[in-house]
């Protein structure tokens, strides 16, 4: 459940889901890792913690499925989007499986590669307009 500043923010569009996900604790499903910046126009009274846990709200046999497959078969389950429907905040949420080992290491290495070749044109584009100039 959110504070009062918390949706302000999120109208403002000041949330992150990208490190975001659920847990199950005693029955209820939290969200953990949602970074919602503080609101601009509140005081420092009603301002609150931008990574604190979140309860959601969910349906009894939607909470018993997600349960049952998060512990059956491994997934995490993560928030897709957030937006407001008749004035209430409301998230997707999605099933998800986590990258092997091995589709960790190729991206890792994509990644470098791209670095590289940025780094590249940048060094011979620095280099083209020192010789211009010279």
């Amino acid at each position: 459940m959110l504070k009062g500043s918390e949706v302000k923010s999120l109208r403002e569009s000041k949330v992150q889901l990208q490190d975001a996900y659920a847990v199950f604790f005693q029955r209820e499903l939290w969200l953990v890792g949602l970074n919602i910046s503080a609101y601009s126009h509140s005081g420092t009274a009603f301002a609150h913690d931008n990574d604190r846990r979140r309860k959601l709200l969910a349906h009894r046999h939607q909470l018993e499925n997600w349960s049952s497959r998060v512990d059956r078969e491994g997934l995490a389950i993560i928030p897709l989007a957030l937006y407001f429907k008749d004035g209430r905040a409301k998230i997707s949420m999605g099933l998800a499986r986590g990258k092997k080992q091995h589709d960790r290491r190729q991206d890792i290495a994509k990644r470098d590669a791209d670095l590289d070749a940025r780094k590249a044109m940048s060094r011979a584009n620095r280099a083209d307009r020192l010789a211009k100039y010279s």
